[in-house]
């Protein structure tokens, strides 16, 4: 059996402890290979080898650090197959979304090259007689990324590439369910010349992650998951002076109106719920059809559903792939039939799938709930798979509130051809992330992502320019030379301009 190891200070290593877990072909349902859980002495061996680390790479200039960025930025480019691969054969997904997953983590890479431009500091001369003031941004030290299943390649790589050109280094606690991903990215960075040390890896569960929150050595922590374990990421780590951005869970709405054309939003929905299994924290996994738009939308997203080529995800036809794990699976059934009892309508049901050649597999099919109500399960919980509850309202004004009853506040969409109900629907939603006629909303590299309510605790977004804050901070610095001729001007009172 293939043992995934840690990667600490610059190698692989199976560290002290000798608890594992098994990683699984989502697809087979077979067992591929166990990954080391830490215990407290490995994740302290990381954070030590990152301590050790950040001196010297913190005062690595500016111009060094980008020819690193740039030269990581063509390895992980080059070899974008071999990290889609690992990831299609640990998570489930399909090549051509895992490979996309890579692309989109390279756009935070290509930001992070412009960290020149980006740690500029301000200058203001003469602010007093022979006094000048400026300002300037310093690594934080020591910084930490607890990163999920669902994205193994792209959320750490929302996360390290702006930290490590502040001048930070890093220690990664990527999913046990889906781990190699994170090794193979290691090695690309010291390939690229990263010194050992700067960018650190170990796997584990709840020990290593209280390990990095408790640590006085980790300055700031960077986390996406659930709602529940974000708030606790957040409470704890700030309780021992962190900085944290923690993104929690999401249950993102799109709203169709009647004046939508049905057939672009039904095929964007159907994307948008199904890719990936659903298993995206920015899934649409409630549409909200508004007035006569309702009937036509379900019938629409059905159509699309039942056709949806679900596979293995290293079968080239197959557009979605399972779910995580076998328990992800029954507890994505055990929701949908939840919704049936409760009074909601299964118009599309994928609990009964089975994938020729894959029946140990973990498939749930594409599943499209109307007649959902907000006191449902399948509308309150998120249920992280590829299924689409409609709910129903009269107006867009409705609709809006709606959303913003809801906890979440992660990422929504609308379709319509009204340029007024759109601007009326992006002014009131209590959103962070919007899309109009954009289903999966997730902003460029140069912008931040990150929600509002419960799906966000702390008060930085992820990457862009909010993310080079969250990894620095302000330095100002008033100063005069004087010349030797002139008088003292020293004061015992509050110094003030002259």
């Amino acid at each position: 059996m293939r043992t995934i190891e840690h990667w600490i200070a610059g190698k692989a290593t199976t560290g002290i402890s000798e608890r594992t877990a098994p990683v699984f072909n989502p697809a087979t349902g077979e067992q591929q290979a166990e990954v080391l859980l830490a215990d407290v002495s490995d994740v302290e061996a990381a954070i030590a080898a990152a301590r050790d680390a950040f001196p010297d790479w913190s005062q690595t200039s500016i111009s060094r650090r980008t020819k690193v960025l740039f030269a990581f930025r063509e390895i992980v480019n080059a070899r974008a197959a071999e990290i889609a691969s690992a990831i299609t054969d640990e998570h489930g997904k399909v090549l051509s979304d895992a490979l996309g997953e890579v692309q989109r983590g390279l756009e935070v890479v290509e930001f992070a090259c412009g960290i020149p431009s980006l740690l500029k500091g301000d200058y203001s001369d003469q602010v007093s007689t022979d006094v000048d003031t400026f300002s300037f941004r310093e690594p934080l030290g020591v910084v930490a990324g607890i990163t999920p299943f669902n994205f193994p390649a792209m959320v750490p790589m929302w996360m390290f590439p702006v930290a490590i050109a502040c001048g930070n280094s890093f220690v990664l606690k990527p999913s046990e369910r889906d781990p190699s991903a994170s090794i193979l990215i290691a090695r690309m960075w010291q390939a690229a010349g990263l010194p050992d040390g700067v960018f650190n890896v170990v796997h584990g569960d709840k020990t290593a992650v209280d390990t990095i929150l408790d640590s006085p050595d980790v300055a700031a922590v960077s986390f996406v998951g659930s709602t529940p374990i974000a708030k606790y990421i957040h409470e704890r780590g700030t309780a021992s002076g962190k900085r944290v951005q923690a993104l929690g869970g999401a249950k993102n709405h799109a709203i169709i109106l009647p004046d939508a054309d049905i057939d672009f939003a039904a095929d964007h929905l159907a994307a948008a719920a199904f890719g990936s299994a659903g298993e995206r924290c920015m899934a649409i996994s409630a549409a909200v059809a508004v007035g006569d738009a309702g009937d036509r939308i379900v019938a629409a997203v059905n159509e699309r559903a039942r056709a949806v080529k679900v596979g293995s995800g290293r079968d080239g036809d197959s557009e979605m792939g399972p779910v995580v794990t076998r328990e992800a699976q029954q507890r994505i059934k055990g929701l949908i039939g939840t919704g049936e009892e409760q009074g909601a309508t299964i118009s599309v049901d994928g609990r009964d799938l089975s994938v020729e050649g894959y029946e140990e597999g973990f498939f749930v099919g594409p599943t499209v709930i109307d007649d959902v109500t907000t006191e449902m399960d399948v509308y309150t919980q998120e249920i992280f798979g590829p299924v689409l509850s409609v709910v129903r309202t009269d107006t867009v004004d409705e609709a809006i509130a709606l959303i913003n009853a809801n906890p979440y506040g992660n990422g929504t969409a609308i379709f319509t051809n009204s340029g007024e109900s759109a601007r009326r629907f992006q002014r009131g939603v209590h959103v962070g992330m919007i899309g109009i006629n954009v289903p999966v909303p997730v902003p460029m590299a140069y912008y931040s992502v990150g929600g509002w309510k419960d799906s966000l605790f702390g008060d930085k977004h992820v990457h862009g320019p909010e993310g080079v804050r969250f990894y620095t901070r302000a330095k100002v610095v008033t100063a005069r030379w004087p010349r030797s001729e002139h008088a003292s001007d020293a004061s015992f009172h509050f110094p003030t301009s002259k």
